[in-house]
């Protein structure tokens, strides 16, 4: 349950909360006073009008209205219970009250105060709960009433819509109901909109025990930590089952404590009629009453006093002196009723089979246990006692029936009761316990993994990743508890990976400095012995990125070409001519075209470089054992590198070398590298040729689309020609300076390339 904010808004807000503005104000036990003053007030001025209405529910709606679920229900528990001392009946009302304000703390809280058909929603649920089950309530408690309203009210339905009692009952007490709730409704609304926002918002009823979260974040929290049951079911699971399981409990063993104590009490009060009933008695008379009956000396007045005795309790049904015979029951006096007449003296009544086992004992004058029988003579509680003569014989029994069935109105009348007067404060225990289990548990522990898992997910971010410790550090849980221990903990723990993070971040720029810093001097020193390669691994470099980030910008290749990827290829294209370190200076240098013999030899770099990167990757993954570190480096640079410098002279149409692979079977940062490596080569000077003017060599390349390049990498080429130009550019006058002594170009020239 959300009681975290009142969604009343006059001011058109909306609804995002401030964290500024939660606090757990002392006002919040104002909605419950004011509640009660208010269900008083108005019952009391229906009353006093005489309306058959009650407006006993306003200040339980305003109250859960105003400040949340818990202060509703409070209100209308305690409403019940002080109307208890006047009016016995009211306390089985409280779980309807109950009910009532969590319909209305929920109508508040989903904001639906605003349209008209919603309020009228509203308006039929409250009545059917106070109207429909209040009426069925009613009618089992103590039936309809007897006032006139009431009983012309139901004859109107009886006659008109030829309805029973009940029925009637039902449609007239529902719309009164409606009645009543409409006007509740109505006054709720009223004071809500005249409560100033500022002030809802002390009079809510929250428990915070960290800083608030907004109601997006709890949104988040539902959307991320939905899986399976949530602590909040659970929990709601274990109160039902262990409060059903109490009140069965306690209902069944009062139950049964009240049939063993009724059944003694009217056992006590049978045995006491039927003693005092042998006190009354001549022993020696017993015959004499027997034969003679009322002509017998005494026996009216004994049978007059015998009288009295029965009517001194309603809970007397009959009273009568039996002489036992093995022929049956020879009446000695039997009480008349008002339904059934005794027998008289001298009668000989049949053994009822209920005393059949009893019948020994009787025959020998033994005294029995009280015996409990359910017949046509109603439910009764039968309790013998011998009459003896001075010799000790026993000469009769007095004997007293107990009308018990009364006990069975009562369990009856206190199994309706116990449900009704438990669910009430069951609906409170129950909020309780979701309201603390929310505050204390739920709500800390998800805001904590709510920024665990952004943080894990943001940990190469270093600011997100400073801002989501931050985010940690601001939720100041404060529950007292373990988990108020596990937070600290928490925060710890982060502050330090933060830190540790920080640590091995500077440690890899470090180390990625060094790292590239070596292949420029690896691939300067490979390409150091060609007298006239010049700058080529470093435009080369810079012309894969452009053409890599043209590709993903026109919307091919994405899935592949990610910001780690172009670094890779970037990082790693120099390498793409480390096989030259296997040719000899002589073919390397040459002025002159080379001889098909020297070509094949030349052409021996791009296996010999994919042989050089492949024994560095066996290297990397001797160094782990298992093959993790080599499959790392196969998706980074070392697998890139390994691509390019085997696969930058093979041709789309699969007449290139060492492979002769075709189309796509060729890396794509091969393909790439090819495009860069050729038009490098065609725009720079040589010892054996002049560099070629720029428009000339796009046009070679363009014109090589489908045979010699990927037709897709040279429509990206041709869409970037500016920034190719821009590279050409810097590093013709960087080349023209230097051997002028003027030194670098202007910085505001360099291309935006990761390379320089």
């Amino acid at each position: 349950m959300n009681d975290d904010k009142p969604l009343i808004n006059n001011d058109n807000s909306s609804g995002k909360n401030d964290k500024t503005t939660w606090n757990n104000s002392p006002l919040a036990i104002l909605p419950i006073i004011l509640g009660i003053a208010l269900n008083f007030a108005c019952s009391q001025l229906a009353g006093r009008l005489a309306l058959p209405i009650y407006l006993d529910t306003i200040g339980t709606v305003v109250s859960a209205a105003l400040g949340g679920y818990l202060p509703g229900i409070v209100t209308g528990l305690a409403t019940n219970i002080i109307n208890f001392a006047s009016d016995g009946i009211s306390i089985y009302y409280s779980a309807l009250n109950a009910m009532i304000a969590v319909a209305a703390a929920t109508f508040v809280r989903e904001e639906r105060t605003k349209r008209l058909r919603d309020i009228l929603f509203f308006i039929l649920v409250l009545s059917f709960i106070g109207g429909f089950m209040g009426a069925i309530i009613t009618w089992l408690l103590s039936g309809p009433g007897t006032d006139d309203f009431t009983v012309n009210g139901m004859a109107w339905f009886e006659t008109h819509l030829h309805t029973g009692r009940f029925t009637s009952f039902l449609y007239l007490t529902f719309l009164l109901d409606v009645i009543d709730k409409t006007i509740t409704t109505a006054v709720a609304i009223l004071i809500m909109y005249a409560v100033p926002v500022g002030l809802k918002k002390k009079l809510w009823f929250s428990g915070w025990k960290q800083t608030p979260v907004t109601r997006a974040e709890r949104q988040m929290q539902k959307n991320i930590f939905r899986r399976g049951r949530s602590l909040n079911t659970s929990i709601a699971i274990v109160l039902v089952i262990s409060s059903l399981s109490m009140a069965l409990v306690v209902t069944g063993v009062s139950t049964s404590l009240f049939r063993e104590y009724s059944r003694e009490q009217h056992t006590q009060l049978a045995e006491g009629v039927a003693n005092v009933t042998a006190g009354m008695l001549d022993p020696e008379m017993i015959d004499e009453y027997i034969e003679k009956g009322e002509d017998a000396p005494g026996y009216k007045e004994i049978e007059q006093q015998m009288y009295r005795l029965r009517d001194s309790s309603p809970d007397i049904e009959y009273l009568y002196v039996y002489k036992i015979e093995e022929d049956g029951c020879h009446v000695v006096f039997d009480l008349d009723t008002d339904n059934v007449e005794g027998g008289r003296p001298g009668d000989i009544v049949p053994f009822d089979e209920s005393f059949k086992s009893k019948l020994p004992a009787l025959l020998a004058g033994e005294e029995i246990d009280p015996i409990e029988t359910d017949d046509t003579f109603g439910w009764l509680l039968t309790v013998y006692h011998p009459v003896r003569n001075q010799a000790g014989e026993t000469v009769c029994y007095t004997a007293a029936d107990i009308e018990i069935s009364d006990i069975r109105d009562y369990e009856r009348d206190f199994l309706l009761k116990m449900p009704l007067l438990f669910f009430g404060f069951f609906i409170l225990i129950l909020v309780i316990g979701i309201w603390l289990a929310k505050y204390h548990v739920i709500l800390p522990v998800n805001s904590m993994a709510l920024y665990a898992g952004e943080f894990a997910f943001n940990d190469d971010d270093e600011s997100q990743a400073k801002k989501n410790l931050q985010n940690i550090l601001d939720l100041k849980i404060r529950t007292g508890d373990e988990i108020q221990n596990l937070y600290e903990s928490f925060c710890k723990m982060t502050t330090d990976t933060v830190t540790h993070m920080e640590d091995i971040r500077e440690q890899n720029r470090v180390i990625s400095r060094m790292h590239n810093g070596l292949i420029m001097v690896m691939a300067d020193m490979v390409e150091g012995r060609d007298s006239d390669t010049g700058n080529h691994i470093r435009k080369t470099a810079a012309y894969t990125r452009i053409l890599l980030e043209k590709l993903r910008e026109m919307g091919y290749y994405t899935d592949q070409i990610t910001d780690n990827y172009i670094d890779d290829v970037e990082q790693s294209a120099p390498l793409h001519d480390v096989g030259k370190i296997a040719v000899t200076d002589v073919i390397l240098n040459k002025p002159g075209r080379l001889t098909d013999e020297e070509f094949d030899i030349m052409k021996t770099h791009a296996s010999e470089g994919k042989r050089l990167i492949e024994q560095a990757i066996s290297t990397v993954e001797g160094d782990d054992g298992d093959g993790a570190d080599a499959a790392g480096a196969e998706q980074s640079y070392l697998g890139e590198a390994r691509n390019m410098a085997a696969y930058h002279h093979e041709k789309w149409n699969g007449k290139g070398y060492p492979e002769g692979l075709a189309g796509e079977e060729i890396p794509l940062s091969a393909r790439v590298m090819a495009i860069a490596d050729v038009f490098d080569a065609l725009t720079s000077k040589r010892v054996y040729k002049d560099a070629m003017p720029f428009e000339k060599a796009v046009s070679i390349i363009q014109g090589d689309a489908g045979t010699h390049f990927d037709p897709t990498c040279v429509e990206a080429f041709s869409a970037s020609l500016d920034e190719f130009k821009k590279v050409l550019d810097y590093y013709t006058d960087l080349e023209n300076k230097g051997k002028g002594g003027d030194g670098d170009p202007d910085e505001k020239e360099r291309p935006k390339t990761d390379v320089f």
